[in-house]
């Protein structure tokens, strides 16, 4: 059982950063890939990047390509997600996901789910 709790999200202005963190309980998260994922109002869920278990292979969706970070540090169990360059349409609760084994940039393939954190990004 992997229990996640998000924090780092805000207001910020266009062109800013944030950082948010994905604070990992449980023995074996380092073990599991971590991905993280936004829902817009009226919007479907999305995925944004992904990072495997050694934190060797990271993946982004195209939009934040070049603006965000994906990293973890399994010493403190904790994911990451460096966002740089943000826009307006980066508005959206971000979630950060668990699963065993490997990276997956669909959000069905994850097991464990935070309860999200709300980033705002006004022009």
């Amino acid at each position: 059982q992997v229990q996640l709790a998000e924090s780092g999200g805000g207001l910020v202005q266009a062109g800013g950063s944030l950082r948010l963190s994905c604070a990992a309980s449980g023995r074996t998260f380092s073990r599991h890939a971590m991905g993280w994922f936004r829902q817009a109002p009226g919007k479907e869920r999305e995925f944004v990047a992904a990072i495997s278990w050694s934190g060797g292979s990271t993946y982004y969706a195209d939009s934040v390509k070049g603006r965000f970070t994906i990293s973890r540090d399994n010493t403190k169990n904790t994911a990451y997600l460096q966002m740089n360059s943000l826009k307006p349409e980066d508005t959206a609760v971000y979630y950060c996901a668990a699963k065993k084994a490997y990276v997956d940039a669909r959000g069905f393939a994850y097991d464990y789910w935070g309860q999200g954190t709300q980033v705002t990004v006004s022009s």
